[in-house]
């Protein structure tokens, strides 16, 4: 069984934001709110099935979803696209691909020690963040 990502998690650092919402074509003004937010991850996980939230003071996201299984998400709250999403395992890493209007989008999701680490990517623009577990 892969890593348990379950906690929450509160953000440390986070490298080229800017870069990658420019692009996804997230507006100017949203971007440079965006940018000042302290983003919590709440992370629950049950086997393959997890919900994500990402709550900041601005706006929040909820995912939910299966290993393995594909579906329909819409990024509202995010850059408000569509996308084919499908998470699976690559060893203890929890990789996301989205296909949709923007080639090369997905994240990737690892655990060292006491931080959660994310790669955001659309395009060739990558976003580095890296969260502490708080609970």
């Amino acid at each position: 069984m892969p890593v348990d990502y379950s906690g929450t998690w509160d953000i440390v650092s986070n490298v080229n934001f800017e870069g990658y919402m420019n692009a996804l074509g997230i507006d100017f003004a949203t971007r440079k709110i965006a940018s000042m937010l302290k983003p919590q991850k709440v992370i629950k996980q049950d086997g393959d099935c997890f919900t994500i939230q990402t709550f900041t003071s601005f706006r929040n996201y909820d995912c939910s979803f299966k290993i393995g299984e594909e579906f329909k998400e819409v990024t509202k709250g995010l850059d408000n696209r569509t996308c084919q999403t499908v998470m699976n395992w690559k060893e203890d890493k929890l990789v996301c691909v989205q296909r949709g209007e923007k080639r090369n989008r997905g994240w990737t999701h690892w655990i060292q020690g006491d931080e959660l680490h994310l790669e955001l990517t659309c395009g060739d623009q990558v976003c580095k963040q890296v969260y502490r577990r708080t609970a």
